[in-house]
């Protein structure tokens, strides 16, 4: 009784802080889960039952809900299948490549799917509050027709039996996977869909991202003694399991005869549930910040001892820093687990693939910045994949910056150079998309990877360009504070900004994520007698406010600012030690922009626009002038 009053205070407490969303008339969905589910390591196939309470706090009159059944994509046929037949550049995990000559050719590894390897999530004996309801199957979703309409401010209680099996390990989940892990249990049971302002978001899965309704978790798994389980929540009966999660001084107390074992995991106000479990993973535990467990599950191969070792103490600096950062961690346990194929986040846990310390490093670093961006400021991802991918690539960049100094390159100020290549490259091509696309719809692969991961890193690292890294800084650190356990959108974190520095930020959040506009601007001298002239021109669609630093003959250097006009801002000196000029404001009507300065161009040898390269110029060889050396316009 007493650890069922923890449980629920801290529901309640996790729950009253998902109200605190700012935005004036501001609602989401909430929805419990209670599932219990029987797995069969041998044909890798599971059934349970699941009780939903769906709570309808929208303004709305729901006829109709929706379910995503993930593991259907997962046979031949399916639009997953089909994307990955059609796109140029399929996921080198989902494909099978054959060269001949100098051309590549890809086959599907879902398309060639035996009966018993694909996956499948069968749906039977579905009712709402006991009478029966309709529904039918298309491709990954399943639709319902309720038997009583839901009203606003009203729950309902759905039921249903399913039926699953685990694919072969082609994306995320799966059994077998490259590194031999048994089970990686994510996307796997039947699923609430979101519905929002903007209605439902049922999309087919074809691979990419995901979106949630908030609620709490109730599962119950049961599996093969020998299996160690990780994953979402918090396992309840510790005392009946071992496996490295009892407590000390506690005996555990199953039956030694027994073939099975339940594990019972709760899990309050999460938008998913992941697990995964092998019957040889090593359970390593270690303290972390506040009071958080961090849990390492991984094979016991004597080539991952080293590396996984050594990432432990690393996870537990990576909580401090994001803590730090963006703001407390608010779950009681973290867990890596060696599983999937490659690195994906999910509630209170990453899977992750890798044996190498620094390879394990950097994924974990981004999966686990993931669980502020994705699993606590719950964006939706499949529209809004840039600001929980670039905004999580973001993080780990300072993280890795922080914790791996060895890795930090001195004559690279910039720790996010590598983000500002990947854009440049992708403009080069002229194949960008804007990063309003939704996730599914990009044209290839590595351009969506480019545009949400690397352009959308660039967002936050070019705003603390235009309003200074401190107030980026504390726009971090509101913007977790004001819409943790809701579903911000772009115009939050713009907005945030803005409240934080009274700036004007609305051309910036359109230009960069709504159209492919770019940024470039020039920069030539000329001497005017015994003073020299210094013009800009903006040559590409997007203003900015400009940083100018000269360096004159003498060793001196002093900085000038030239305020946007449509901003209505001027940040504070990003160079304290120089002197620094606020020149008049630049008017976006305009193209040119001259200034002077009151030395010959005999007394400079240098000139730049944006020594911090935090600027995206697309063409960084006309931002400078060198004495003795031909301008390039």
């Amino acid at each position: 009784m007493k650890t069922m009053t923890i449980l629920l205070a801290a529901f309640t407490c996790i729950s009253v802080a998902a109200q605190k969303n700012p935005n004036p008339g501001y609602w989401q969905q909430h929805v419990d889960y209670k599932m219990d589910v029987t797995m069969d390591v041998k044909t890798y196939r599971y059934t349970g039952t699941q009780q939903l309470v769906y709570t309808n706090n929208s303004p709305d009159t729901l006829k109709r809900v929706f379910y995503h059944l993930y593991n259907n994509a997962f046979q031949p046929g399916s639009e997953m299948d089909m994307r990955l037949r059609s796109i140029s550049d399929p996921d080198k995990r989902m494909v099978k490549s054959f060269k001949t000559g100098k051309k590549t050719t890809y086959e599907s590894r879902i398309s060639t799917l035996k009966p018993n390897e694909i996956g499948f999530l069968n749906i039977k004996n579905l009712r709402q509050d006991g009478k029966p309801a309709g529904n039918k199957v298309s491709g990954t979703i399943l639709e319902v027709d309720l038997p009583a309409p839901l009203l606003p401010g009203k729950s309902t209680t759905l039921t249903l039996d399913f039926e699953g099996q685990v694919p072969v390990q082609i994306r995320r989940s799966g059994r077998n996977n490259a590194e031999g892990v048994a089970l990686s249990m994510t996307q796997w049971y039947p699923k609430m869909a979101e519905y929002d302002f903007e209605g439902w978001h049922a999309n087919n899965y074809v691979a990419r991202e995901f979106h949630g309704v908030w609620g709490n978790f109730d599962v119950k798994i049961t599996i093969d003694k020998d299996y160690t389980i990780g994953g979402t929540g918090y396992l309840q009966n510790k005392n009946e399991i071992g496996k490295g999660y009892e407590d000390a001084g506690v005996t555990v107390t199953y039956p030694k005869k027994a073939k099975t074992l339940t594990w019972h995991f709760v899990a309050p106000m999460v938008h998913d549930f992941a697990w995964a479990a092998d019957d040889d993973f090593i359970h390593d535990k270690i303290p972390g910040a506040n009071g958080v467990e961090l849990h390492f599950l991984y094979k016991n191969k004597p080539e991952n001892s080293d590396g996984w070792k050594k990432l432990q103490p690393k996870t537990a600096e990576m909580l401090e820093f994001y803590n730090a950062a963006i703001g407390p961690y608010p779950y009681r346990q973290y867990s890596v687990i060696q599983g999937g194929d490659g690195g994906m986040e999910y509630a209170m846990c990453t899977l992750i693939t890798g044996r190498k310390f620094e390879g394990l490093v950097q994924v974990t670093a981004h999966e686990f910045a993931h669980s502020w961006f994705q699993h606590i400021l719950a964006t939706n991802e499949s529209k809004h994949g840039w600001m929980d991918e670039g905004f999580t690539s973001y993080a780990e960049a300072l993280a890795i910056e922080a914790i791996m100094p060895k890795n930090k390159k001195e004559e690279e100020p910039n720790p996010f150079m590598d983000a500002y290549a990947n854009y440049r490259y992708m403009v080069s091509t002229g194949k960008e998309q804007p990063l309003s696309t939704h996730a599914d719809r990009f044209d290839q692969n590595m351009f969506y990877s480019i545009a949400s991961y690397s352009k959308g890193e660039i967002f936050l690292s070019q705003l603390g360009y235009l309003i200074g890294q401190d107030k980026l800084a504390e726009t971090i650190k509101r913007y977790y504070a004001d819409y943790k356990f809701t579903h911000p959108t772009p115009n939050d974190i713009k907005r945030t900004a803005e409240k934080i520095t009274g700036a004007h930020l609305d051309w910036y959040l359109t230009d960069w994520t709504q159209t492919t506009n770019t940024i470039d601007y020039s920069l030539t001298v000329k001497e005017e007698g015994n003073t020299t002239k210094i013009t800009l021109n903006r040559i590409g669609r997007m203003p900015m406010p400009i940083d100018i630093i000269v360096a004159y003959t003498d060793g001196t250097q002093e900085s000038f600012y030239i305020p946007l006009s449509m901003m209505h801002y001027s940040k504070d000196n990003p160079f304290p030690k120089l002197n620094r000029t606020v020149l008049a404001a630049w008017d976006w009507g305009n193209p040119n922009y001259e200034f002077t300065i009151n030395k010959p161009k005999s007394a400079i040898s240098v000139v730049v626009i944006d020594p911090t390269e935090l600027m995206a110029d697309v063409n960084k060889e006309n931002n400078a002038y060198i004495a003795g050396t031909k301008e390039k316009q």
